[in-house]
Formats: structure tokens, sequence, C-alpha cells
């Protein structure tokens, strides 16, 4: 049993049929379109669609003008790439503790990390589960800091019962196949904020700025764009535009089934003292069910995730305690106990297969075997 898959059927193949006999398989209308769905279902006045998440929050912190001398509050257990996109352009990544309850940045925290340097914030939806982005927006605010949502596993996701990713100032969503909806690799970049727009797509598009200024008033069909950014080359093809537009119009069905799913789980799992199941909220799109073990035992932990694999079902830690990789531990001399609770997430959760189409009878099966594992 697999962690999750991805839901295709012919609408995909029908989808890419469509662009490959349209001849027009860069970004173009199939792109546009996409973008425009994300755009509306997440209430912003821009989406722009990137070859990942990795690189939306590149130009995200690109667009903020971050760099060199900066510094970003990053929470301490997510993806590497939270922390990453801010080290790219030559900031430094200065984490934060999460709350053990939702594995989110705990705001109480942030305040302490705070210095003269301090410029943006990346604010992470982790597992599908909103921020708390009231008490994240006042201290920005107060501290006259940039948000970046790191919504990569958020596609969907509400906070209050407003979307995520036009909340801060930026927002970046993940179409990887262990996400909700899936274009293979890709992302999307989201804001309110026209300028911020502007160099994201000039910046995904080797930092081109538009016709020179002869011909803005009277275009020609051989006039060169201008390059006034150093930019990258991180477009979205047409071709994965085409699956993502298949499959954002099975999202809401989705979104659905994630969340009985994810229920059903917490039911059944609601009788076994040692599993804490993942706190709920009505905006909570579970883009993956991760438990945590009560007892803090990391061998408990381990053995279930084996007894697991014998049986052929797939299992994850949560993520990572970013600050104990190499790089973060090596350049910035951190240890394991400056963020105890992060490691603690890392030690001792467990992501359970989710997916549309897993039935009751491949849940009861896994809780199962979690049961027999803690005899």
């Amino acid at each position: 049993m697999n962690i999750t898959e991805p839901f295709f059927d012919e609408d995909e193949i029908e989808s890419v049929r469509q662009c490959l006999n349209s001849k027009w398989v860069t970004q173009g209308p199939l792109t546009a379109e996409f973008e425009s769905q994300i755009a509306g279902r997440h209430e912003v006045s821009h989406a722009l669609a990137t070859t990942s998440c990795t690189a939306a929050l590149h130009l995200s912190t690109l667009a903020l003008g971050l760099g060199p001398g900066d510094e970003v509050i990053v929470p301490a257990f997510t993806w590497i790439t939270s922390a990453n996109c801010i080290e790219y352009v030559g900031a430094k990544a200065v984490f934060v503790e999460v709350d053990e309850a939702t594995f989110n940045i705990d705001p109480q925290r942030i305040e302490e990390a705070v210095t003269d340097n301090t410029k943006a914030i990346v604010a992470v939806h982790l597992f599908g589960l909103s921020a708390e982005m009231d008490e994240i927006n006042r201290i920005a605010k107060k501290y006259d800091l940039k948000v970046i949502e790191d919504a990569a596993c958020a596609i969907g996701t509400s906070y209050k019962g407003k979307p995520v990713g036009g909340l801060g100032d930026l927002g970046c969503f993940s179409f990887h196949p262990r996400k909700v909806i899936t274009t293979g690799e890709g992302g999307m970049v989201t804001t309110n904020n026209n300028k911020y727009a502007d160099l994201v797509n000039s910046y995904r598009n080797h930092g081109t700025t538009g016709l020179p200024k002869e011909y803005i008033d009277n275009p020609q069909p051989y006039a060169m764009t201008t390059f006034n950014n150093l930019g990258f080359n991180l477009r979205l093809s047409d071709i994965q535009a085409a699956v993502g537009v298949a499959q954002f119009k099975k999202l809401e069905g989705i979104l659905s089934e994630r969340r009985r799913l994810a229920l059903n789980y917490s039911e059944i799992l609601s009788g076994v003292e040692e599993i804490i199941s993942p706190q709920d909220d009505s905006g909570h799109t579970y883009q993956s069910y991760v438990t945590r073990v009560a007892s803090g035992d990391r061998e408990i932990r381990n053995r279930i995730m084996e007894n697991l694999a014998e049986k052929g079902i797939q299992t994850r830690p949560g993520t990572h305690a970013v600050h104990r990789l190499g790089y973060y531990k090596n350049k910035y001399g951190l240890k394991t106990e400056d963020f105890p609770v992060s490691a603690k997430c890392e030690d001792t959760t467990i992501t359970l297969p989710i997916f549309p189409g897993m039935t009751d009878q491949d849940q009861s099966l896994v809780v199962d075997i979690i049961k027999k594992s803690l005899v």
C-alpha cells in the first residue's frame, strides 16, 4: 500500500492529447488557464505557475529583495526548501520552534527570534493545516516584516474560512505527486501585490522586462524583449498545465474524500492511547495524515513503521527537523537540543497512507497493525 497515489483518469489523458495536438507545449494558454483556476480558488489577484514549489519559494525571496545580511524566520520542523529558499539569496535562515499539537510554527516563539536584521517570516501550512496567520501577521506588522506562506501542502486549505495563499505577501504551492493534485512537478506563486507579481513573472522567465520603449505604443512582430533583471527559466510547460487543468476539476472531490478518510482514521484510532491523531480544523485538507507517538518513544515509532513495512504498507516520518540536517547544523553550529520540540516531532511522527480510492478495509488494516505493534 503506497503512502499516497495521484488520481488520474481519461480526463488527464485527453487534456494532454489536446495540448500536444495544439503544438503549443511550453508555457502558454493552458498554463494561463491553470493559473486562473488557482487564483480563483484561493481568492488572489495573481497566480504564477513555476517548475516547482522550491522555485516558487526562491522567486518569492527574490521578489521581496532579500539578500546578504537579512534574516528570515522559518519553522524548524518543515521540508528543507522552506529554509533553502532563504539561503539561495544569501540571507540567513533563523529557526523557530513549532507547536507540537499542530506541527506549525509557534507564534509565541517568533518575537524571540526577531532582530534588527529580520526581514520576513516563512509561515508553513504543514500537512494541510494552516498556520496561525492572525498572530503571525500581527507580529509581521509590528516589526515591518514580510510574510511568505509556504503552502506546498495546502491547496484548498483555509484559515478561519479564508483560503491560504493570499493571507501573507506571497504564497507558494506545490503540485508534486504527493500533493492533493499534481502536475508531476510544478508550483505556483500567489499574491495580491502587483509589484511582486511583476517581479516573479520576470524572474521566472529569464528576467524579461517587456518591450523596448519605442515598441510599446507601436509594437512590431520583430521586436525583442528587454532583460533588465537577472532571471531564471522556471516556467511551467503547457503539457504539465494540461494535467493540472484536468486535476483541478477533481479538486473538491479529492479534498472531500481525503477529509472523510482522515476523520475515519481519527475515529478508529481514538481508542489507541499511544497514538495521537492530527489536530482537526474545518480548513484542514490533510495532504498528509501525520500521527505521533504519545510517549515520545522513538523505538516504539520505529517498530510500528517496521511492522507496517513488513506488510507492504508505506509510511514516513512527518518531515525533517531541519536544524539537524548537515548544511544547517554545520553552518550555524546548531544542536538537536536547540529545538527539542521539532526534533521530537521528527522522531515520533508517522505519516499513514491516505489517498483517493483508499477503502475502509485498507484503513482498518493499517490501524490493526499499529495496535498489534503496541502489545
